[in-house]
């Protein structure tokens, strides 16, 4: 009989097919998310892992890294600038808060702070103080 029972292993076809089907489910998934849902989430990743490594999470000695912050931050304020004209006013506002926020943070927490206008993504954002 050529059953499958849950014992038995899935034969090398069936899981080709299986992880097809998988693929083509996520490329439709993605294709009804809308652009600014996108950018948005991006944002808040960046946004969100950047405030980890500045210290603004809950066990900033062990957490805190400013050159990953560094990173983190520059990317983001590339992000926010170029996508700001694709997302609403609302949600690049909200999106610039936080950036500043972390933008802020790094620049307390180093030892010896960047110049003004020097600091991580203000090359994109302008000086923050």
């Amino acid at each position: 009989m050529s059953e499958h029972t849950a014992d038995q292993p899935t034969p090398p076809a069936a899981a080709a097919d299986s992880s097809g089907d998988d693929i083509s489910q996520a490329t439709r998934d993605i294709a009804d998310v809308a652009a600014v849902e996108v950018i948005t989430t991006a944002a808040v990743h960046l946004l969100s892992a950047a405030a980890v490594k500045v210290g603004l999470a809950d066990d900033p000695e062990t957490q805190i890294d400013l050159d990953e912050a560094r990173k983190l931050i520059n990317a983001l304020a590339g992000l926010i600038t170029a996508g700001a004209p694709e997302v609403s006013d609302m949600h690049a506002r909200s999106l610039r808060d936080g950036l500043r926020s972390v933008q802020l943070a790094f620049r307390e927490a180093s030892v010896i702070p960047d110049p003004i206008g020097k600091g991580p993504g203000e090359k994109y954002t302008g000086p923050v103080n």
